[in-house]
C-alpha cells in the first residue's frame, strides 16, 4: 500500500472551521505543488471499500483510475479507508468529512456505501458523488452510479474454466452472498454449462450480509478453496476481494489453477510467486470508469444517472498475462462475440441456470 500523509485536520475558509479526516481513516494525496495540480484544481475524494488500496483486486483497480486522473488531469486527491465490521455511521462520517474538506466529487468504492451515499448526498446537493457497483431508484440526482456487467466477463471465465479443467470439476468462491456477487456466480456457471453441462461447479460463499468480512479474509478464502480442491475441483474462480489471495495460494499449493478477479492478478507484485497458477483474471475495469468519471467532472459535464460498463464497452475482460488461455482464444473470442452481438444473453441470477 502506498505511503501517504495522514490528515489530522483540514482548515476550511469561512465558518466551516476544522474537519478531521484522520478520524475517518483518510489519507491525503492532496499535494498540489508536487503533483502538478495548481490552486483551484479539482479536488477528488475517494472512500475505499474493505481492504483498501493494496488488496490486489477491486480497490486497487479503483486506485489506478484515481492515480491516472492525478497524473494526467492534474487533480488533487485524498483517500479514506474502511474498517472491517464498521458501523453505517462510520461510512457516513467518512463521506461527510470529505465533503466538509472541500472534495467534490466524492467517489465511494463499493455497494456497501449505498445507504450512506444516499443520505450524505441528499444533505449536500451541491456536491457530486459517484458510487461503484450500486444503483438505486431512490438516490438523488447528484449521485452517479458506475456499474459493470460482471456476469459477461464471468461467463468468459466459465468458458475458460470448462475448457481447461482436467478433472471436469470446477469451483466458485464468493466473498459475500449479495446480489452483486451472485452476478459473478451466474455468469461463471452459465459459461461452464455452455461448454459442458455435465461439469459440476462447487459454490462457496465466505459470509452473508451484514457480515462483509468475506471481502478481506484471505484465510477464509484459502480454507474455502481447499475444500473445493479436496472435492477434485482443479480450477477455482474467486470473486472476493483480498480473500481471493488465499484461494490463489491454495490452488497454487495443490497444483491447480486459479482465476483472479477485478485486477489482472497474475501481474500483481504481491502475488508474483503464484502467477504460474493464475490461469486468467476476470478484469473489471474500475480504473477506466473512475478515470472517465473524474474526467467528465473536470470538463464540467459530469456523468449522471447510471453509467454501465459492459463487455462491448471494455468494462470487463479476461486477462491474458502468462499466455495460459492463448490456446483457447478462438473459442473465447467466439463467446465474446456472441455476448456483444446479443446472440448470447448472460443470466444474472444463479437460480435461473
Amino acid at each position: 500500500m502506498r505511503r501517504s500523509t495522514k490528515l489530522a485536520a483540514v482548515v476550511l475558509s469561512g465558518s466551516l472551521g476544522i474537519a478531521s479526516l484522520a478520524a475517518c481513516g483518510a489519507k491525503s494525496n492532496d499535494t498540489s505543488a508536487s503533483s502538478g495540480a495548481s490552486d483551484g484544481a479539482l479536488k477528488v475524494g475517494m472512500a475505499y471499500d474493505i481492504g483498501g488500496r493494496g488488496d490486489q483486486s477491486f480497490n486497487d483497480s479503483a486506485a489506478r483510475g484515481l492515480d491516472q486522473a492525478k497524473s494526467q488531469l492534474g487533480v488533487a486527491v485524498t483517500e479514506a479507508d474502511a474498517k472491517t465490521g464498521e458501523a453505517e455511521a462510520d461510512k457516513e462520517t467518512r463521506l461527510k468529512n470529505l465533503v466538509t474538506a472541500g472534495y467534490n466529487p466524492v467517489i465511494a468504492v463499493g455497494f456497501v456505501y449505498q445507504a450512506a451515499v444516499e443520505k450524505v448526498a441528499k444533505e449536500n446537493p451541491n456536491t457530486k458523488f459517484a458510487i461503484i457497483d450500486s444503483a438505486s431508484d431512490t438516490q438523488p440526482s447528484n449521485v452517479t452510479s458506475l456499474t459493470f456487467s460482471e456476469q459477461e466477463g464471468s461467463y468468459l471465465a466459465g468458458v475458460a474454466a470448462a475448457l481447461k479443467t482436467k478433472t471436469k470439476h470446477v469451483g466458485f468462491i464468493g466473498g459475500v452472498q449479495t446480489e452483486l456477487i451472485k452476478k459473478f456466480e451466474a455468469g461463471y456457471r452459465a459459461g461452464v454449462k455452455s461448454v459442458d453441462p455435465s461439469i459440476p461447479v462447487e459454490v462457496t460463499y465466505l459470509t452473508t450480509p451484514p457480515d462483509f468480512s468475506g471481502f478481506a479474509a484471505p484465510d477464509k478464502g484459502k480454507e474455502a478453496a481447499q475444500g473445493q480442491l479436496d472435492k477434485k475441483a482443479d480450477v477455482v474462480y474467486t470473486a472476493a476481494g483480498s480473500s481471493g489471495n488465499g484461494a490463489i495460494e491454495a490452488a497454487a499449493g495443490a497444483g491447480a489453477l486459479a482465476i483472479g478477479v477485478d485486477s489482472d492478478q497474475a501481474a500483481q507484485p504481491a502475488l508474483a510467486k503464484y502467477k504460474n497458477s493464475i490461469m486468467t483474471s476476470m478484469v473489471k475495469n474500475v480504473d477506466k470508469a473512475v478515470f472517465a468519471y473524474i474526467e467528465s467532472a473536470k470538463k464540467g459535464q459530469v456523468f449522471t444517472g447510471v453509467k454501465n460498463f459492459d463487455l462491448k464497452a471494455d468494462g470487463v475482460s479476461l486477462a491474458t498475462t502468462g499466455g495460459k488461455i492463448d490456446d483457447i482464444k478462438a473459442k473465447l473470442d467466439e463467446a465474446a462475440t456472441g455476448i456483444k452481438n446479443g446472440a448470447i444473453t448472460v443470466p444474472t441470477d444463479p437460480s435461473k441456470i
